[in-house]
């Protein structure tokens, strides 16, 4: 079965290790990427794709060495195949011009302040991840426990029952 991934884009080790840490509640359906900069992104992005799995959800910084977060978030708008890839810019250091360009350019998802509430972090990434499983058509029986169960299940009619 294919999973179902989140990217977390973090270059500060201490950083990332605590939104992993903060997300690792979602049991064996949903896995956990971990990339330091744009194109470590892109190369996990190309792993995850051709493992076979969705990747549903990418948490980015925006300042990372190199090119930005922003940057890596409008990439994988302006491409077709990964439109659908929830965008979640988590960061304290962007400016009014970058997240306008990140809302405008890269149809952001949500926006999470530094320092982050575990539990606030957790809600957006169920909320987020379940509308991914929605919009992709995903079967959404494996992701009822670790999502939004009822919603999931109530996006998804069940077939055969009244035929």
């Amino acid at each position: 079965m294919s999973e179902l991934v989140v990217l977390v884009v973090e270059d500060e080790p201490e950083v990332r290790d605590a939104i992993i840490r903060d997300l690792d509640t979602y049991g064996d359906t949903i896995r956990l990427v971990e990339a330091e900069s744009f194109e470590d992104a892109l190369v996990a992005i190309r792993e995850i794709e051709s493992e076979g799995d969705f990747l549903g959800l990418v948490l980015a910084d925006h300042r990372l060495p190199g090119r930005t977060g922003v940057d890596l978030l409008v990439t994988l708008n302006d491409d077709p195949t990964s439109r659908r890839i929830r965008k979640v810019l988590i960061t304290g250091q962007a400016g009014q011009e970058d997240t306008i360009r990140a809302i405008n350019d890269a149809a952001l998802n949500r926006y999470i302040a530094k320092p982050w509430d575990a539990g606030k972090l957790r809600h957006v990434v169920t909320e987020q991840l379940t509308d991914f499983v929605i919009e992709a058509g995903l079967d959404p029986l494996p992701f009822v426990r670790d999502l939004d169960g009822p919603r999931l299940l109530e996006a998804f009619p069940r077939r055969g029952l009244t035929e």
